[in-house]
């Protein structure tokens, strides 16, 4: 249905394995060729899989930036770390659990600890993303932090763990979309010597956030963000965006029940829409700087410092009388002899 929408065919899921590990990678009309990157590695015995890593990596590196930027936003870098610790688990549960509801046929009568096993693939990224959510929401209201002020910042963590993680797809040949013969297309070649020719999707879905990245950042550092929730309301239009239009080449997607019906495809739709609507309604209000929690929290914080300084003076006045009450014990006791230094 919604592909009729947006004037893209699928491809039946019948004609191509989804996942290709075996595959030669080449991208002819870049002039690249040969390509064959290790999906995994093995430690004691074990295998590691460069998905996680790089997951793992976008999530790090994603962590660093929003510590650095924090201040940005009016909050503690402490803070955001509190965040994290409930984000990171919470997150990569509900990116599992949005992956098995789409696919609840094929989990239903199969042991709980299956539903679980994201060690055997297959997890969402939107599950992630509203994860995400519900951690920044119980952390921020917890500390009393301002939800929005948080949320903008995580906006830029997640994008760098998007753009990174990607590559993973890439590493696993996989999230691939249907067959195509455009200029990046990218061929993959399994052990018999067959070519497909398909739209490298993890590739636009990286590039896409990339520049959503850059865009942001600038639209940052040029003093346009006028109110809280703008980064992430920008941030679920233009991903919302790419990601319709992505998702509707990919060969792997999850569907709405036995409909036809792409669920993150449904979902980035409704994204863009509500986003859109939101950003033109407050387009058209006044938005007072002094309301913008970055520029509340230094006051904030400077209304703090005079109690403090009270208290450490205040402890300061207790100390003062026992320090000038020495000398006094020190005549006494040279006064008193040997007597005084049994104290």
């Amino acid at each position: 249905m919604l592909s009729v929408i947006t004037g893209l065919v699928p491809l039946e899921s019948e004609i191509i394995d989804t996942i290709q590990r075996e595959s030669e990678i080449s991208f002819p009309g870049l002039g690249i060729f040969g390509l064959d990157p290790p999906a995994f590695f093995t430690v004691f015995g074990h295998r590691i899989y460069f998905y996680g890593v790089l997951i793992a990596l976008g999530f790090l590196l994603g962590i660093l930036y929003c510590t650095r930027n924090s201040k940005r936003f009016g909050i503690k870098a402490d803070d955001f770390y509190d965040m994290v610790i409930l984000l990171i688990p919470l997150s990569i549960l509900c990116a599992r659990l949005y992956f098995v509801l789409f696919r609840l046929d094929e989990f239903l009568g199969r042991p709980l600890l299956t539903w679980l096993a994201v060690w055997e693939g297959g997890i969402a990224i939107y599950g992630g993303i509203i994860g995400g959510i519900l951690a920044i929401f119980l952390v921020c209201r917890h500390k009393k932090i301002p939800f929005l002020a948080m949320l903008d910042l995580a906006v830029f963590g997640v994008l760098i763990g998007q753009i990174i993680g990607r590559w993973g797809n890439f590493m696993n040949r996989e999230a691939f979309g249907a067959e195509t013969e455009i200029f990046c297309r990218m061929g993959l070649t399994d052990p018999s010597g067959h070519t497909i020719f398909v739209h490298p999707t993890f590739l636009y879905e990286s590039l896409w956030n990339l520049g959503l990245l850059i865009g942001l950042i600038h639209w940052m550092k040029k003093g346009r963000r006028k109110y809280d929730g703008q980064m992430a309301l920008l941030y679920l239009f233009w991903y919302g965006l790419g990601r319709a239009w992505i998702e509707g080449l990919r060969t792997d997607s999850l569907y709405i029940g036995h409909t036809d019906i792409r669920a993150s495809q449904a979902l980035s739709i409704l994204l863009v829409l509500a986003a859109g609507a939101m950003l033109l309604i407050l387009r058209k209000k006044e938005h007072p700087p002094e309301k913008l929690y970055a520029n509340r929290a230094p006051a904030e914080e400077e209304e703090n410092a005079p109690a403090e300084a009270e208290e450490k003076t205040d402890g300061r006045q207790e100390d003062e009388p026992a320090q000038t009450a020495e000398p006094e014990s020190e005549n006494t006791a040279q006064a008193e002899g040997p007597a005084g230094t049994d104290t």
